[in-house]
């Protein structure tokens, strides 16, 4: 055993190795945990931590249970479910400036930061909170109900909500063979009411009904289905971040029937977050770019016409020169006039780009009260509700002057 003296943590370079050696490895086959499938963390009943391939390799032929190796307790698969913290540090650490980061630019950019105008949105209500909502990863709001449905990893994984924050409906439960959802990575709903499920655990597309029931599954041609965006026709656009490509999913979701996939867009570096703009068809999608990327910046957004032609790409050091630190986008929406709200976790804020301005005129929508914003959902009056993984609670915001 080494000594206090040698594991004494005196830099901050001593305090990132020593994170990466006590909790972002596989404590079973010491490989590094990532966001890639293989050795994605996975929570145990008993709370010990490891990879999806050794929770595979220690459950016996046949067997779906499995022994924890450190406690000896009995666990289910089914039971494991995603290491969220573990995640949001995997990918907070990957943005730690390097040492060796020319800090006379890094000044100089400092003194071109622009204030933005002041909030635009006042708090009008929030609900949910832990035991409500389980580390939720997608909101979106059902015109035909005026519910909004919330992705979590709770029991039942999908849960629908009133306006005033009363849960009516949950769906989805984790260990339903029939009507399950292993990993919901984001959900949208269809013109037509039927909610829409990408499932990052199995790796498919799942659609429900409003009763909750299971419509169908769409399991090819997805490697890792993520972010999810309805546009005008009603046809549903998926990011698949593994084979760096968006999808077109043209369905009959009443008959149940799925009448092409198409993908409309290749060589993406890791999408993830998507959104369409529902007066024009636009659609933007966000690039957490991979650490072989040649381009410097972390993230960056790509926006296509209807027709999916590139006609803007803004990256986060641009955005970055505005804000008191650099820019980490976890959602992405339009508001009714066609600009792009972004939802950042660094800076803790929603903040607008304006469709228009070629410098991409930046300026706070939601400027406070925010912990961990993951997604936002645009409501019918021009409001805005933001999922909130941080507190694990929806809240909604009026324009000034409306709420």
């Amino acid at each position: 055993m080494s000594s206090p003296a040698s594991t004494e943590i005196r830099t901050m370079k001593d305090l990132l190795n020593e994170t990466e050696l006590t909790l972002l490895e596989c404590k079973v086959c010491f490989e590094k945990f990532s966001l890639q499938q293989k050795h994605r963390p996975r929570n145990l009943s008993c709370g010990h931590v490891i990879c999806q391939e050794c929770v595979s390799s220690l459950c016996p032929p046949g067997n779906p249970r499995l022994e924890c190796p450190f406690c000896r307790k009995l666990c289910r698969t089914c039971e494991t479910s995603i290491c969220l913290p573990i995640l949001h540090l995997l990918e907070l650490l990957d943005r730690v400036v390097p040492d060796n980061l020319d800090h006379g630019s890094s000044a100089n950019a400092s003194h071109q930061v622009t204030k933005l105008r002041s909030a635009s949105f006042n708090l009008s209500m929030s609900f949910g909170g832990w035991g409500v909502l389980f580390n939720p990863t997608g909101v979106a709001l059902c015109k035909k109900t005026g519910c909004l449905i919330v992705a979590h990893d709770g029991i039942k994984r999908i849960s629908v909500f009133t306006m005033n924050g009363t849960c009516i409906q949950e769906m989805g439960e984790k260990n339903d063979p029939f009507n399950g959802i292993v990993y919901p990575s984001d959900v949208a709903v269809s013109l037509d009411g039927f909610i829409i499920v990408t499932d990052a655990g199995d790796h498919t597309l799942k659609v429900f009904s409003q009763f909750g029931q299971l419509v169908f599954v769409i399991k090819q041609p997805f490697h890792l289905p993520w972010g999810l965006a309805i546009n005008p026709e009603n046809k549903v656009i998926v990011s698949d971040p593994d084979a760096g490509s968006l999808l077109l999913v043209d369905a009959d979701f009443k008959h149940g029937k799925v009448n092409k996939v198409l993908n409309v867009c290749s060589h993406l570096d890791c999408p993830r977050e998507v959104a369409v703009c529902p007066t024009s068809g636009a659609i933007v999608v966000v690039e957490h770019l991979t650490k072989s990327s040649k381009n410097s910046c972390r993230s960056q957004m790509k926006i296509f016409n209807h027709k999916m032609k590139l006609i803007r790409q803004l990256d986060s050091f641009g955005l970055s020169l505005f804000l008191p630190l650099p820019i980490h986008t976890t959602g992405v929406s339009f508001d009714q006039q066609g600009n792009l709200l972004i939802a950042d976790v660094n800076n803790r804020c929603i903040i607008c780009v304006d469709k228009m301005e070629e410098r991409n005129f930046l300026k706070h929508v939601v400027a406070s009260g925010l912990s961990y914003p993951v997604a936002i959902a645009l409501l019918a009056d021009n409001s805005i509700a933001v999922l909130d993984s941080g507190n694990n609670s929806i809240s909604i915001f009026f324009p000034r002057g409306d709420g």
